[in-house]
Order: C-alpha cells, then structure tokens, then sequence
C-alpha cells in the first residue's frame, strides 16, 4: 500500500467546532486517513473517541496515525449509518467528513480517479457485492441516465449514458481510463467546464456504488440520537446533494413541528432536537484552498444537541 499523506480539510473549523472537553466522548464518523481524529485525540485525557470507517484499508492506516493515542482510541469497521448498533452513547460530538477521501483518492487501484488507470471498482468497503464495473457495464441506459444526471448533475447525462452503452455492446468496459475516455467523447469541447469532463459521471457512479445519499440522512439521525445534550454534530459535505440532505435534516430537527402550515394548532407534539449553529455552512479559508486544492468544494455544518 502506498505510503499516504493525508491533508484533513476544515481542520481548525472542526477542532473548534466540536467544543472538545479533555473528558469528552467524540465520534469520527468518517475516518479516512485519521487527520481530524489525531487533533481530537491530542485533546483529550481521559475521554475516549471512536473512529468509524467501512474500508479496511483506512482503518490500517488510521492504526498507525493513532498509535500515539492507544488507550483513548477504539477503531471500529463499520458504515456510518449503522453507529447504533457498535455505540450507546451518550457521546459529546460527531464529525461526519462525507465523500470519498484523499486516502481512496490517492489509492490509484481502488478505481475512484478519472486520472489514473485502473480496474473499475470504486467500493468504499471492498467486501461489499456492487462495484463500478457493474453499474457500468450491467445497468440499462434509462437508470445509467438518472444516476448521472441526478447524483453527478450531469446536464449532458444522455448522451454520456448512451456512449457507455454503445461502448459496452461492443466490448465491456473495464478500466477508469477506458470509461473516463468515454464520458470525454460524449461531452462537446465548447460546452466542457474548466473540470476534468469524466469528474460528475465518476461521482455519480461513486454515489451510485456506495449508496451514500441514503447513507447521510440516516447517518446524521443516528449521530443526533447518540448525542448529549449540548454535544455537537459538524458535517463537511463537497458537493450540493450532500450539502442539501444535511441542511434540510438539521433544519427538520430544529423546527420539531411537522404538522402541516395551515393547521392552527399543533397536534404532532413534536419538539425541535437540536439548534442549528451557523445558518450559513463554514467554508475554506483562502490559505487553506492555496494549500489544498482539493477543498475547494467543501461546506461545514454544525448543530447542537437540545
């Protein structure tokens, strides 16, 4: 495996943002290459964290980050949207980083890159069945247009969709550069954006292979009943799917209410979870986006638990 340098984005916004207490319980539920999890462990004595990750790979590389913080760290294999089941609770904050990360990235092999060759898989958890290959190759082209277009927001998600399957009758496509290759050939040069024409296909493929919308809003649901009150909740998102599902859940738990508008009473008795911290989302600072690229496109959310 290669050796793996992983930059955390919005460091300082989440150490911050978490309020971390030196006795706390915290939750990364995201682990990738542990840079958020080695700044929360560093403050805390006699608290604890708990670090979730799906791939294997990850939690490897997180071992050895969080060495220094042995006795204050429990790794734990697992998807997100399932905490409830490996943790009790109560916990005094969750930090989602969502997507996929610079460690999957940087595994050229793992098939994520439109740069790099290499067989089409894409799955956040390598045990788990569904891989790129087959939603590339298997899927009909109505479902491959809906996906693209809707979870990659792909305005050119037809003729894309019709390309794969033209490919694909000929020979299966195998590789992220045989499919990146594709994608480029379906999209006209005068309408291409200054990104890479494969980048919103390989996301919607991505999403598509590791069902991560459905992921989210449970996911945050599951981290909000963990939480105590006043412990907090902070999720990065980079892209605008992600960003909406987290801004309407917080939104949802923090008006309580969801009797319809015209009703003049409230009958459902529902009470709001949790206040919602910075109405609108925490994003790069200039220094941040100079040394890292990469989060140009993230939006950091926090809530507190009621």
């Amino acid at each position: 495996m290669a050796e793996f340098h992983h930059i955390s984005v919005l460091h300082r916004e989440c150490v911050e943002g978490l309020h971390i207490k030196p006795d706390g319980v915290y939750v990364d539920a995201t682990l990738g290459g542990a840079g958020h999890s080695a700044s929360i462990a560093a403050c805390l004595t006699t608290g604890h964290l708990y670090g979730l990750d799906r791939d294997a790979d990850a939690l490897d590389a997180a071992e050895k980050r969080l060495a220094p913080y042995r006795e204050r760290v429990t790794l734990i294999k697992t998807d997100f949207r399932d905490m409830a089941s490996h943790l009790t609770g109560p916990v005094d904050g969750v930090l989602f980083d969502l997507g996929v990360s610079s460690f999957q990235l940087d595994e050229a092999e793992r098939g994520f890159s439109y740069l790099h060759d290499a067989p089409l898989d894409m799955r956040m958890d390598q045990t788990a069945a569904l891989t790129a290959y087959d939603v590339v190759n298997t899927w009909d082209r109505a479902e491959l247009k809906r996906v693209i277009a809707e979870y990659g927001e792909e305005r050119f998600a037809g003729p894309v969709a019709s390309a794969i399957v033209r490919a694909r009758d000929e020979a299966p496509i195998r590789t992220t550069l045989e499919l990146a290759g594709i994608v480029a050939s379906a999209i006209p040069n005068a309408k291409r954006e200054r990104q890479h024409p494969a980048k919103r296909t390989f996301q919607a493929i991505r999403i598509a292979v590791n069902d991560e919308l459905a992921a989210v809003e449970e996911g945050v649901q599951a981290a909000v009943d963990l939480l105590a009150p006043g412990g907090r909740i902070l999720v990065i998102t980079f892209h605008s799917l992600e960003d909406r599902i987290v801004k309407s859940t917080f939104r949802k738990l923090s008006n309580g209410c969801t009797c319809p508008p015209d009703f003049p009473v409230c009958v459902c008795g529902a009470k709001p979870v949790v206040r919602i911290i910075n109405s609108k989302p925490i994003l790069p600072s200039e220094e941040e986006l100079a040394e890292n690229p990469r989060s140009r496109s993230a939006k950091l959310r926090i809530a507190e638990k009621l």
